[in-house]
């Protein structure tokens, strides 16, 4: 059995312990994307060694790298998810709280625009998601507020259905990425004068912030095959029967295209372990040594089934020797 738990009964988790040394029980906060990695390697190494399942808490890779880099002790967690990497200015905040963060690079996702399949397929440009979802776009060789109300209005091409997306809120790695991968992209794409304004996304109505449970954004897109979803790959290779993914620049998201690199809206994922921590919370180094295993991560892993596209067997290897020498450090 596993825990997800809401910040409520996170925090009394936390509080209900003395002192770190005492906890018996990994904590771990952070990314949504990761989040069904993490409990799958939770599940599977409390089932192994009898130890109790880790704490999972889908808090969002901002939220859950603040969290993280609060402090060390009982009261702070032990590892953090992220689909993008920590922030230099978040890593200034862990420094000053005396939190040595441990990067540890996973894997794989692609970034996906997604809607029922029961609704209209799309065909999409970063360019024309910009022009969907920016606050403002290029008006005559000016700056002006975006008037689209349908796709069609911005090709003739695209469906002649009215733009109403649900996405990731600020706090989240993927909001992050897609801002930096599809929003900026697009943005230069369009000639946009002011490029100040690539990452501001329209508050009408057109994008709606989904909070943080990407199985909310599946089940709203059921409800309504117009709309269109943004979540991580893992999503959409999960509800394959429920939701179809749309091509980007002509490449379809599929496991081999992000493998390969040629689906253009993909990203590394990570989590962050507090080196303070290691050799201090039972079990810390052995969920480590679980999710760094071949039968997890690995080319025919159990991550896989998840949607998880596996670092080449080089980098495995790598991360897996620098990940031992920080064990054998806490031990």
């Amino acid at each position: 059995m596993f825990f997800k738990t809401s910040l409520s009964v996170f925090a009394f988790l936390l509080l209900s312990h003395g002192v770190v040394e005492a906890r018996d029980r990994i904590l771990i906060v952070g990314s949504s994307t990761v989040f069904p990695f993490s409990i799958a390697v939770a599940e599977t190494f409390g089932e192994k060694t009898g130890s109790k399942t880790p704490v999972v808490e889908s808090t969002g890779s901002g939220g859950g790298i603040k969290l993280f880099c609060a402090g060390t002790g009982d009261q702070t967690p032990d590892i953090t998810n992220a689909s993008r990497p920590m922030k230099a200015d978040e890593k200034a905040g862990c420094e000053e709280n005396g939190v040595t963060p441990i990067e540890v690079v996973i894997g794989y996702d692609g970034i996906v625009l997604a809607n029922s399949r029961s609704g209209p397929s799309f065909e999409l440009t970063r360019e024309q998601v910009f022009l969907a979802l920016s606050r403002s776009i290029p008006v005559e060789g000016l700056t002006g507020p975006n008037g689209f109300e349908s796709w069609s209005e911005i090709d003739a091409t695209l469906p002649n259905e009215k733009i109403e997306v649900f996405g990731p809120p600020p706090t989240s790695g993927t909001r992050d990425a897609f801002e930096e991968l599809v929003m900026e992209v697009g943005c230069k794409a369009s000639g946009m004068p002011d490029e100040a304004s690539c990452s501001d996304i329209r508050r009408d109505g057109a994008y709606i912030e989904a909070g943080e449970n990407d199985d909310l954004i599946v089940g709203k897109l059921e409800a309504n095959p117009m709309t269109v979803g943004i979540f991580g790959f893992s999503f959409l290779d999960q509800n394959m029967e429920k939701i179809q993914g749309a091509s980007i620049e002509g490449v379809e998201p599929t496991f081999a295209n992000i493998a390969s690199g040629s689906y253009p809206v993909s990203r590394p994922l990570y989590f962050y372990v507090k080196k303070e921590h290691l050799g201090k919370i039972p079990g810390l180094e052995g969920y480590l040594a679980e999710f760094s295993d071949e039968a997890a991560w690995g080319d025919e892993g159990y991550l896989l089934q998840k949607g998880l596209i596996p670092l080449s067997r080089e980098m495995r290897a790598t991360v897996r020797a620098r990940l031992s020498e920080y064990v054998a450090d806490g031990r």
